[in-house]
């Protein structure tokens, strides 16, 4: 009986059949792949900066445009390991076909990222930024947006040394040496009558060694506490050696209250993403960016936490690459400071920027609460406020407070007359004198400026686009392509690392 079930026919398939005419890798990619947006646009940008760092002699090296093109499609389609970049090379058609089958090994990759980037990363990310100026994909005419987060450092986490930690240990040695001074001088008073007594205030790993060397000569043939030897021989072999670390490591820290053994230039800081109610503290580098329709206008590396405190040099570095300062700048209430007000205004740039409190200052609540300063109302010609029962609240002084930045902030303060038997007082004040207040007049101007600006139909627009173009970006680069923490160690290091990063997201931009 003949079976109706159909013979099994399969395609041809012999792995080792030769082609007599083999395809090239070309004809294997997509014209509108990425790959061939990252050859055109870096084979149209001078990178004369970049050749430069070359000497000259010894064996040929692989051209320098060839190993920026690699790297940048490598954070492209994130790949961000050297040795991984060198598997691509030999297994990877779109990187085979990037670099003409160039096979540069990982210390080579690492070597040009490490070192022949250094300072001059941002020259090439500037031509493509005013590339895509003058293809109409980004305007120097509108509104630039400003953000930041925090990438973890490539440091071990439980390496952190604290500014505050030095500062007790220090004071811990000055306190131990004093014991050891009394104790020496209660047991060889005669030897130490020569030797002015040393408040101990300010010391160095000298001063403690020439301390030491006096308290061992007075003490030499005297019948000496077992323990206090010990703590002697101790503060010699320790004490100059532990304030000379001291030293190096308040030097690396500069102004900052912590730093990492690993990666001295990381600060720690508090992460946002993990899943705790404060989140924990890491090492860490601030990275701020500036954004327009989702294209990277600039980028900048801080060892701050504070976003306040970045604005000013962001600017001036979006002012280099640009040539110009944008018209309009976005930003969040972190930037909004009297200081980033003044730069501002001083540059002349429209400032869309909220403060702490602008949308509390939207509700019933606050505008209803007497305590606040801004429902004071104030006569300008007598130069006084009124409480909420009328009565005036008169000029009494002027004070400069100094900013960590170095900032002078002018303040004005004013008193009630007489707060007693006032019905309001519960409410209005709980001091037990008359009740005083602090008041910043630029600040106040800056936020009635911003009030205004914020509350227009351009305010609210702007307000709404804000976490759409810059939040989305650094959303794409750490959840979408999964970049979470620098491969690299140190601040000009990391700054390369923020360059390909913002390259590879224009370019991949400029595909999708």
């Amino acid at each position: 009986m003949q079976s109706n079930k159909s013979k099994v026919v399969f395609k041809d398939y012999n792995p080792k059949q030769i082609m007599f005419l083999p395809p090239s890798l070309d004809e294997l990619i997509e014209e509108n792949h990425p790959v061939r947006v990252v050859d055109q646009v870096i084979e149209h940008i001078d990178i004369d900066p970049l050749i430069q760092k070359f000497q000259g002699g010894g064996a040929p090296g692989y051209h320098p445009r060839l190993m920026l093109k690699v790297l940048i499609y490598a954070y492209l389609s994130n790949t961000y390991s050297s040795r991984k970049i060198e598997d691509a090379l030999h297994q990877n058609i779109h990187f085979m076909w990037l670099s003409a089958m160039s096979y540069p090994d990982h210390n080579t990759i690492n070597r040009f990222r490490s070192d022949r980037l250094k300072g001059v990363l941002k020259q090439v990310f500037s031509q493509v930024v005013l590339l895509l100026v003058e293809s109409g994909h980004v305007s120097l005419k509108e509104a630039a947006y400003l953000d930041g987060t925090k990438i973890e450092a490539n440091a071990n986490r439980y390496t952190f040394i604290w500014g505050r930690t030095i500062k007790a240990n220090r004071e811990k040695i000055k306190r131990q040496l004093k014991e050891l001074w009394k104790y020496a001088e209660s047991v060889a008073r005669e030897e130490l009558e020569n030797n002015e007594p040393d408040d101990f205030e300010q010391i160095d790993a000298e001063k403690v060694r020439a301390t030491i060397d006096k308290i061992d000569n007075a003490l030499s043939g005297k019948e000496v506490d077992k323990k206090k030897k010990q703590k002697l021989n101790y503060a010699r072999r320790n004490w100059p050696k532990n304030l000379d670390k001291y030293e190096e490591q308040e030097k690396q820290m500069g102004d900052r209250n912590s730093i990492s053994k690993t990666d001295p230039d990381a600060t720690f800081m508090r992460m946002k993403e993990d899943h705790m109610l404060n989140g924990q503290l890491k090492p860490a580098y601030n990275w701020q960016i500036s954004t327009q329709d989702q294209f990277i206008l600039e980028y900048t590396i801080h060892q701050t936490s504070t976003d306040t405190t970045t604005l000013p040099a962001h600017m001036e570095s979006l002012e280099e690459t640009l040539g110009q300062m944008p018209e309009t700048l976005v930003a969040d209430a972190g930037y909004g400071s009297e200081e980033n007000y003044e730069y501002l205004e001083g540059k002349q740039v429209e400032a869309f920027v909220k403060y702490n409190y602008f949308h509390k200052e939207q509700t019933k609540k606050w505008k209803a609460d007497p305590s606040r300063i801004e429902n004071l109302h104030y006569n300008e010609s007598l130069d006084c406020f009124y409480c909420p029962m009328g009565q005036a609240m008169a000029f009494v002084k002027d004070s400069i407070r100094i900013t960590d930045n170095g900032y002078k902030q002018q303040k004005r303060h004013y008193q009630a007359q007489n707060c007693n038997g006032c019905p309001m007082r519960g409410v209005c004040h709980q001091g037990k004198s008359n009740r005083t207040i602090e008041v910043n007049p630029k600040l106040m101007r800056h936020k009635t400026i911003m009030r205004n600006r914020l509350n227009s139909e351009r305010g609210k627009e702007y307000r709404s686009q804000r976490p759409v173009d810059v939040e989305a970006v650094f959303g794409i680069i750490k959840n979408n392509h999964n970049f979470r923490r620098f491969m690299l160690r140190g601040l000009e290091k990391v700054e390369i690392e923020a360059g390909l990063l913002s390259l590879a997201h224009n370019l991949r931009k400029m595909v999708n």
